[in-house]
């Protein structure tokens, strides 16, 4: 799993946790749905940590929670 995979599944992971859909959470957070399908389709090769700092504003959590997960950690460094 790659970073933007991990991102897209932290976000589909917080959307089941709150039974919200991509829809409402782009309203929530007031990023564009475009943007959001963007990161699950794999056509935004970096979302930005502005985006993510939204996202993470509607699901009412820090960039910290957002990002202290498992899937996070395992991640391989990306840099060679």
């Amino acid at each position: 799993m790659d970073t933007r995979e991990a991102v897209a599944a932290r976000i589909e992971e917080l959307c089941q946790e709150r039974h919200i859909t991509i829809n409402a959470l782009s309203y929530i957070a007031g990023v564009p749905n475009s943007t959001i399908k963007g990161i699950f389709y794999k056509r935004s090769k970096n979302p930005g940590v502005t985006t993510i700092k939204k996202l993470c504003d509607g699901f009412e959590i820090t960039l910290g929670q957002f990002f202290s997960t498992p899937v996070f950690d395992a991640l391989d460094q990306e840099i060679k």
